[in-house]
């Protein structure tokens, strides 16, 4: 039954992909700017004709209408066009920046939730101590900063000022690393290539710790939010009754329940890690997905941008299956 429920799911995501393509051709359609004219230049010594025959090779001379239905074929099958700037396949594209994109992203998810989810566990155990309301105040401030500030401040002190974090880039130049997966850390770990994992792991810090930092404000909160709901049902007073020791019933039975919340806030908060690290991987030139969108977006790459934009979507909407999917292990009495 469980498997039927999640099929069904995964059907019922097809038309949400169906209206996000569209609505991404039709966004970048009337975005002001040719891309045409971006390629060719416009200082006077392109012809006509070859403006012309430039549009025909991208199928920009047919009616939005006719290029809409072409695309939408050709998605469905898996292609997903040109690079108009880069002149390779977007699926190749996407492809090559996903690892660094995905690598940043979990790393940002595990720190966030490393730091989160003991302070938020004992600023409720401890209410209204000073580390509570230390804790709160921080958190606060974490969801009130905007990424690329705190990413810039971060290059200002670590990178400027200490010298002890690099600010740009996966890895250092002339550091040689064996490809296994895409994935540094776990190249270099696989490889046995140390200099590689610590050259890596500098580098991957400071832009982790700046996309993490409001997924950690955020959990927190939640979190304690959870527990200081759970530490009062009748149940947890059971348990203490019985002489259950205390860190038995803050992890054993009121954590595993003030996690379902958690959960639910993880999983959305991973779409908006993937939409914010458009930002976070220009600040620090990191070579991910969240780069080559913003660079697509500047040169009216059409078939870059809407690759890049389905990607994120996917991501976020099977981000939602997985998070209801693990609901029925946590609760079971929970379903799909």
């Amino acid at each position: 039954m469980r498997a039927v429920k999640i099929v069904e799911r995964v059907l019922a995501t097809i038309p949400i992909m169906i209206g996000v393509a569209i609505l991404v051709f039709l966004f970048m359609r009337f975005t002001p700017g040719d891309p045409v004219d971006l390629m060719m230049g416009k200082d006077g010594n392109v012809s006509a004709q070859e403006v012309a025959t430039l549009r025909a090779q991208f199928n920009l001379d047919e009616p939005i209408y006719v290029q809409l239905f072409d695309y939408l074929h050709k998605a469905s099958q898996g292609d997903l066009g040109l690079s108009f700037k880069k002149n390779r396949p977007v699926i190749e594209l996407v492809k090559e920046a996903l690892p660094a994109t995905v690598e940043l992203s979990l790393v940002a998810v595990v720190i966030s939730l490393f730091i989160a989810i003991p302070i938020g566990v004992y600023s409720a155990v401890k209410q209204n101590s000073l580390i509570d309301r230390a804790s709160m105040g921080i958190s606060f401030l974490g969801v009130s900063m905007p990424a690329f500030w705190l990413g810039i401040v971060l290059i200002l002190i670590f990178s400027v000022k200490l010298g002890i974090s690099p600010a740009q880039g996966r890895i250092d130049y002339g550091v040689g690393l064996d490809k296994v997966t895409g994935f540094y850390l776990l190249d270099s770990i696989l490889t046995g290539n140390f200099q590689a994992f610590k050259s890596t792991l500098s580098h991957l810090l400071l832009p982790a710790i700046t996309l993490g930092a409001t997924l950690a404000a955020i959990v927190t909160r939640v979190v304690r939010s959870s527990m200081l709901e759970v530490l009062r049902q009748d149940y947890i007073v059971m348990a203490r009754a019985k002489g259950m020791s205390e860190f038995k019933v803050v992890v054993k039975h009121a954590l595993r329940n003030a996690l379902i919340p958690t959960v639910t806030v993880v999983g959305l908060e991973i779409g908006v890690l993937l939409g914010g690290n458009m930002i976070v991987e220009t600040v620090f030139g990191w070579p991910g997905l969240g780069r080559i969108a913003v660079e697509a977006i500047f040169n009216r790459d059409y078939p870059l941008v809407q690759g890049v934009v389905m990607f994120y979507a996917i991501v976020f909407v099977m981000a939602n299956l997985i998070v209801d999917i693990l609901y029925t292990y946590i609760n079971p009495k929970i379903s799909i």
